[in-house]
C-alpha cells in the first residue's frame, strides 16, 4: 500500500508527464506537494520505485519513467439505464456501457481512501474512495484535500475568508471548522468521484 504523501507524487509526476511530455525534476515534485525539501521528493521517488510504480534512469536529470500500469480500455461494465425506486428501468438511448475510465480515471487524478467521519453529511463515509483532480486552487465550497503546513492532509470543504485566511469545514455538524493563515494551506486536488463497496 501506498502512504497518502506517495500517491500524492505519482500522481503529480503523472500529470506533469502527461502535461509537459518529460519527468519533473526533484525540485518540481516537492514544490508541486508542498514538501519542505528536495531531499522529502527524493524520498518519496525512491519508494516508488522500490515499490514497482516508477523506473529511476541513473545519470539522467529527470531520470523518471511510469511502469506501465493497468490498461484502461476493458474497464467497462454493461450500462442498462436509469432506476428510480419503485419503478421500472428507464432506458438510456444509445448507451450500451458505463465507460469507468471516462468517467474515474485521468492523467490528474487520483484516488484516497477516507478515514473517520468528518464528511459523512455530504455522503462521504469511514472506508470509502473518493477521486481527486489534481489541482492547487478551488473555489469557495469545493470539497478539496488540503494539505496543512506541508505535513496533514485532510479531507474538507473549502471556504476562503475575508481577512485572506483559509477555514476547512467538516461536513459534520459536530465538528467545528478549522482556521488557518492562507500560507499555511496547500490545495492538493478537487473532489470529482466517489466509490463505495457493498459486499465481498
Amino acid at each position: 500500500m501506498l502512504t497518502l504523501a506517495q500517491q500524492r507524487t505519482l500522481a503529480f509526476i503523472r500529470g506533469f508527464i502527461s502535461d509537459r511530455g518529460h519527468a519533473p525534476s526533484l525540485e518540481e515534485i516537492a514544490a508541486g506537494n508542498g514538501f519542505r525539501s528536495k531531499s522529502a521528493a527524493h524520498k518519496h521517488v525512491r519508494a516508488l520505485a522500490e515499490a514497482g510504480r516508477l523506473r529511476l534512469i541513473p545519470g539522467r536529470k529527470r531520470g523518471i519513467e511510469l511502469v506501465e500500469e493497468l490498461q484502461t480500455d476493458s474497464l467497462s461494465m454493461p450500462l442498462l439505464g436509469r432506476i428510480a425506486a419503485g419503478r421500472p428501468i428507464e432506458a438510456i438511448a444509445d448507451l450500451e456501457a458505463l465507460d469507468l475510465a471516462d468517467y474515474l480515471l485521468g492523467p490528474n487524478r487520483y484516488a484516497l481512501q477516507v478515514k473517520g467521519d468528518s464528511m459523512i453529511e455530504a455522503g462521504i463515509l469511514d472506508g470509502d474512495f473518493v477521486i481527486v483532480q489534481r489541482q492547487d486552487t478551488a473555489d469557495d465550497n469545493q470539497i478539496v484535500v488540503a494539505l496543512i503546513d506541508g505535513e496533514e492532509a485532510t479531507l474538507k470543504r473549502l471556504q476562503h475568508c475575508s481577512d485572506g485566511g483559509i477555514r476547512l469545514i467538516a461536513a459534520n455538524s459536530g465538528m467545528p471548522p478549522l482556521a488557518y493563515a492562507a500560507e499555511r494551506v496547500s490545495i492538493q486536488g478537487v473532489l470529482v468521484g466517489q466509490l463505495r463497496r457493498y459486499g465481498p
